[in-house]
């Protein structure tokens, strides 16, 4: 007779084969709770597929999950209809949940009745591992932010990676929802909150790498867009009102087709790293500033970085 585990942790991959080892093992080596590790391979072309297969054939905790390139959003509603947890966790391909982070937060989340969902402190490190900075959750009830109608004034988890919800609760506000291919888990973490508290662990459960590529600015217009989509979303759904039309409007905004960085967004990304490393005094921050210099050379703040020493 198959039991059902504690926690099912969902996962969507594209191309990822480069950190890919340390992702699955940081979830397999996890202490203290059962768990399924339901991957899903999102039409990658480098050495993903051979990589998951090999840990599904070791570890029958590893449950795989095939479709064509469709997007992370479409990954989490396909991986977390398979669920079969009574809590689901999410973790993000290249980031690592540190020891013990799934049982600290499924104890937190099984002992709080009004918890709808939960998350935990993040560490941020740099394209080489390097420690940029951490963010922790300023309290232990973190619902309001959320609930607020005010682009400025909503905040969310740390990181998308670090949740982890009921699966029941999951199903009652309707999951992800595909028409957002941008902020899947504003939308989510909203209704979530709309049906019961946000709850913080103030630890440091989580490690998110940045990439230059995810730290750029090129679909900001997009993320502001879809973002005032939800919270007039969010304000129809308290009202009574349907959000029919606005679910349209989101399945329209997606990324444009040059999908590239241009030099600047990412020398600017590069600086960015940089930046982080000197507030830590960091000898390395010298190397991001040439890097950015080196990519575009007219960086005034990284030449001026670089002459300051």
């Amino acid at each position: 007779m198959n039991v059902a585990p504690d926690i099912s942790v969902v996962m969507g991959v594209y191309n990822g084969d480069a950190r890919l080892p340390e992702t699955i093992d940081s979830i397999l080596s996890q202490q203290g709770v059962s768990l399924e590790f339901i991957i899903v391979n999102d039409g990658s072309s480098d050495r993903t597929p051979e990589i998951l297969e090999e840990y599904a054939q070791r570890d029958a905790r590893v449950k795989l999950i095939q479709q064509e390139n469709q997007g992370l959003t479409k990954a989490l509603i396909n991986g977390c209809a398979a669920a079969t947890g009574q809590y689901i966790a999410r973790q993000d391909a290249g980031d690592i949940s540190l020891p013990g982070r799934l049982s600290m937060q499924l104890q937190s989340l099984s002992s709080d009745s009004h918890a709808s969902f939960i998350s935990c402190g993040t560490r941020f490190v740099g394209p080489e591992r390097e420690p940029l900075y951490e963010v922790v959750p300023d309290g232990a009830d973190l619902t309001e932010p959320l609930l607020s109608l005010d682009m400025h004034k909503i905040k969310g988890p740390s990181m998308h990676g670090c949740t982890m919800f009921p699966r029941e609760k999951y199903e009652q506000v309707g999951g992800y929802r595909a028409a957002f291919f941008f902020a899947q888990d504003v939308d989510l973490w909203i209704r979530l909150a709309e049906k019961g508290r946000h709850i913080g662990i103030q630890d440091v459960l989580y490690q998110a790498a940045i990439t230059v590529g995810a730290i750029s600015s090129r679909y900001r217009r997009e993320q502001v867009e879809t973002a005032r989509v939800i919270l007039e979303s969010a304000r129809r759904r308290r009202n009574g009102f349907s959000d029919h039309d606005l679910l349209q409007e989101a399945r329209t905004i997606r990324p444009n087709a040059n999908g590239k960085l241009g030099r600047l967004e990412r020398a600017n990304a590069l600086y960015f790293v940089g930046a982080c490393l000197r507030e830590s005094h960091s000898p390395k921050a010298l190397y991001y500033f040439r890097l950015a210099l080196r990519t575009y050379p007219l960086h005034l703040r990284a030449a001026v970085r670089l002459l300051m020493g």
